[in-house]
């Protein structure tokens, strides 16, 4: 039987025979790495998500308050905030596959320690270990996507990445739900079913993962920045949880944190521009993509994890749905961010243009948080799943496409510190999206839990024990009632607050120069002398191997790309054979 021509596929069209095989024996080699690099990302997204229908449950069996929930998401997203700069840096000095191996064992070993825990307080710190592993996993799987493919043909592996992110998404909170409503499993599986992914895709990409480059001989981790970043993070996220709780929004203890926030914020400036080799590099963010996109990632950060985990207490506090069935109400929401993360991403590798569909994106995200606003404790489920949709179809043409407009403004030698630093802040803008969210949410419950006990001559006295706790089968009928009501005319005001932030980040999306992608790395001459390095002095390519010195990277539009021999100039490709092997 004669084998179909590869040039009839569409993928492929315009290229002649010789460059549509190169472009399929490329693509089939980067299909067997991502295996285990989307492995990887499926099982840190699926922990992120699968606690969100679980956590009334598990705060109810262990104890634990409203401030407590929301600690429980975001210490471990304040570990996986804290660490992605530091990671980023170290995947542009390091050997990536090492780091990978090892971000993913820890995030094992968290997971496994999570589920054995016996209070609140001990699953909070042991969420960081867990926090730790994915944030630093999920940076490197981009770096390392990043590293081997070039702009132009990263839209379509994109989309493969935000499918991915989306199953894990959509599928977190069913699982999760499924696990606290079967009594022979029990909310402690929650942590525990990610070990064997993590064990899956450890193999895999022990086996398979060979990435060009081993870091720069003589490189130095720029400790002291990681550490003054990390502090004014912890610090501003401490002050957003604690005040109006433990002290008063104007106190010493505001202004004690705050300043030591801002000082630790200028000190890192300072660090930065002495240490040669900064954890974030200042020049980075003098580029207007760049600038602009940390400020639109912080503003979806905060809309997509500030909104996400109070959806778990809206469906089964506020509506009074089980865990399970909560999960399929938040179905849309992932949908949409499944259909636009995969489209969204095959358009972008076709036309090569991302701002449209950024704009785009972040637009239907305000809309979608707009409409969500007027939800309250009776709106028809209808509603509320077609706003979900909206704010999922502008989630996933958003979120993975403004990491890649960053990528496409840097060589490949600062790929790494560019890719974590967006990552960073749409980390930071979820947790401290989280805790002012969460405390917006608390207050306004508190009020209506107070009006609503007037309006029935219940004792106001007992409204902080009735509020405080998320077991509601420990209180009277009545009572549970009223605080069922608060919690479900409550949810308007998050997402309140969530469409304002939305609309901040598609201002700055608007301004943001609409670049196309490249097609090409540019390789900078340190990187490829390490890549070449690493091939050892003297070594000449096999028949058949895809060299950085020799071989040029295809573009969609079947004209090919300079190499690093025409000149010193122009782009080379990575060992896309060794890559594979």
């Amino acid at each position: 039987m004669k084998k179909k021509d590869l040039t009839s596929r569409r993928a492929y069209a315009g290229m002649t025979s010789e460059q549509a095989a190169l472009a399929h024996e490329e693509h089939r080699q980067i299909l067997k790495v991502l295996t285990g690099l989307l492995l990887g990302m499926f099982v840190a997204n699926l922990s992120g998500t699968i606690v969100g229908n679980a956590l009334p449950v598990i705060v109810g069996e262990i104890g634990g308050t409203q401030q407590q929930y929301t600690w429980i998401v975001t210490s471990t997203i304040l570990a996986s905030t804290a660490i992605t700069p530091i990671a980023g840096k170290l995947a542009d000095l390091f050997d990536k596959k090492k780091l990978l191996l090892g971000s993913l064992a820890l995030f094992a070993l968290g997971s496994l320690v999570a589920g054995m825990s016996t209070s609140a307080g001990m699953l909070i710190a042991v969420r960081v270990i867990q926090g730790i592993g994915m944030g630093a996993n999920m940076v490197l799987t981009q770096i390392i996507i990043a590293t081997i493919i070039p702009p132009r043909q990263r839209g379509r592996y994109n989309g493969y990445m935000g499918a991915v992110i989306a199953l894990a998404t959509v599928s977190g909170p069913l699982v999760g739900g499924l696990i606290v409503d079967l009594p022979w499993l029990g909310w402690r599986w929650c942590f525990w079913v990610a070990i064997p992914f993590v064990a899956a895709a450890f193999a895999v990409l022990w086996k398979n993962l060979h990435v060009p480059g081993r870091g720069r001989p003589g490189a130095k981790v720029d400790w002291a920045g990681a550490a003054l970043i990390s502090l004014s993070a912890t610090l501003l996220l401490i002050w957003v949880s604690f005040a109006n709780h433990e002290f008063a929004w104007m106190s010493w203890q505001t202004a004690a944190m705050l300043t030591g926030a801002v000082v630790a914020a200028l000190a890192f400036v300072l660090v930065e521009r002495r240490v040669s080799e900064p954890v974030v590099p200042l020049h980075i963010l003098t580029e207007r993509t760049t600038a602009l996109a940390v400020v639109a990632s912080l503003a979806v950060g905060t809309a997509m994890f500030g909104t996400m985990i109070f959806l778990g207490q809206y469906f089964q506090i506020g509506r009074g749905y089980s865990p399970t069935i909560a999960g399929w109400l938040g179905l849309p929401l992932m949908g949409g961010l499944l259909i636009s993360s995969t489209v969204s991403g095959n358009l972008v590798t076709r036309s090569g243009r991302w701002k449209p569909y950024v704009v785009g994106g972040v637009a239907l995200l305000a809309a979608g948080m707009g409409l969500m606003a007027t939800v309250g404790a009776t709106t028809p489920l209808w509603a509320v799943s077609l706003y979900l949709l909206l704010a999922g179809l502008g989630l996933g043409a958003s979120m993975q496409n403004l990491v890649l407009a960053v990528q496409n403004t840097v060589d490949v030698g600062n790929v790494g510190a560019a890719t974590s630093t967006v990552t960073f802040f749409r980390s930071l803008g979820g947790a401290v999206g989280i805790q002012v969210l969460g405390a917006v949410y608390a207050a306004r419950v508190t009020s209506l839990t107070l009006a609503g006990y007037a309006e029935r001559g219940i004792d106001v006295t007992e409204l902080d024990s009735s509020t405080s706790s998320l077991d509601l089968s420990a209180l009277p009928a009545d009572m549970a009632e009223v605080v069922r009501e608060a919690y479900g005319d409550g949810i308007g005001m998050v997402f309140a607050g969530a469409a304002l932030i939305a609309a901040v980040g598609l201002v700055a999306v608007a301004f943001m120069r609409g670049t196309e992608l490249r097609s090409t790395w540019e390789v900078p001459a340190a990187a490829r002398e390490v890549i070449e390095a690493d091939a050892g002095p003297g070594t000449t390519a096999a028949p058949g191997d895809v060299t950085p010195a020799t071989t040029a990277m295809v573009d969609r539009s079947g004209e090919t790309g300079r190499t690093a021999d025409d000149g010193g100039t122009g782009p080379a490709s990575p060992d896309l054979e060794q890559v594979g092997r």
